[in-house]
């Protein structure tokens, strides 16, 4: 009996001690945690989808509580889900910018050149390998749908050989500016009614030759912006979207049409 006794008694008596150092340790090296991220946390749906580009729910609770990511960083919740770590946090969510992704290139099969014909696998990164990419632009969506592929949000639609973005639909979760190995997708604000969709940074007569829509470095829509807000660089004009107030006088006065706009034109303006 002692022979089963004792070796019980041994480890009932380790298992005690074990459970008070434990306990002593776990109080010698707590970790405060900010109340604030427990508060937004629950304020988030819970979905641990990435969209909002930090791992998971709790990752994007961190950095909001830290002031790392906008109140409105949850594109699964929306403006509701916004308005309360809004209030959480004490600020106010309509003050919060809402960014998108925007592909900077117009170059369709219609209006671009190819170099060579590519008959490979259908991923964008594999054709980059080879000369970089079949477009005679180098700069230039080469339409394989990769970014399509990785979009889980259904923002994107491969029209003429290019990539397009739904803006209402895109999340800005950024999976498509991560994998685009031409690096022509970018964040840019909502409310943006007007973007240089070119990225090439040759000179005008080789964009022209190679391209029909791309940026030809005339400086005309810097030269014309009321706001001083553009930016030229690398034979490339930019705008500055703090500045930008849509007045559209860039667009119109642009040559190539490079310089996109969401504004619907009515037919009266069109035919003037």
């Amino acid at each position: 009996m002692e022979n089963i006794l004792y070796p019980i008694t041994v480890l009932g008596g380790f298992g005690l001690l074990f459970g008070v150092l434990l306990s002593i340790a776990s109080n010698v090296f707590k970790v405060e945690v900010d109340p604030k991220i427990e508060e937004v946390l629950e304020a988030l749906p819970g979905a641990n989808c990435g969209a909002c580009g930090f791992p998971g729910c709790a990752g994007l609770a961190e950095a909001i509580a830290k002031g790392e990511a906008p109140v409105n960083a949850c594109p699964i919740g929306g403006q509701t889900t916004a308005d309360n770590v809004a209030q959480i946090m004490g600020v106010d969510s309509a003050g919060v910018d809402k960014n998108v992704a925007v592909v900077l290139c117009q170059g369709s099969k219609e209006k671009a050149k190819d170099k060579y014909v590519y008959d490979g696998v259908e991923d964008c990164r594999y054709q980059n390998e080879i000369a970089d990419g079949c477009k005679a632009c180098s700069y230039g969506c080469l339409g394989c749908g990769t970014c399509y592929d990785v979009c889980e949000f259904d923002a994107i639609r491969m029209i003429d050989g290019v990539a397009v973005i739904d803006k209402d639909k895109c999340t800005a979760c950024m999976k498509c500016i991560e994998i685009c190995p031409k690096g022509i997708i970018e964040l840019v604000p909502y409310d943006n009614e007007y973007i240089v969709k070119c990225m090439s940074e040759d000179k005008g007569k080789d964009v022209r030759a190679n391209c029909s829509i791309g940026c030809i470095g005339c400086r005309i829509c810097v030269r014309n912006c009321p706001e001083d807000a553009f930016t030229f660089e690398n034979n490339l004009a930019k705008i500055i979207y703090d500045k930008c107030t849509n007045c559209g006088i860039c667009e119109e006065k642009c040559p190539t049409k490079c310089i996109w706009t969401s504004v619907e034109k009515k037919d009266e303006d069109v035919a003037s």
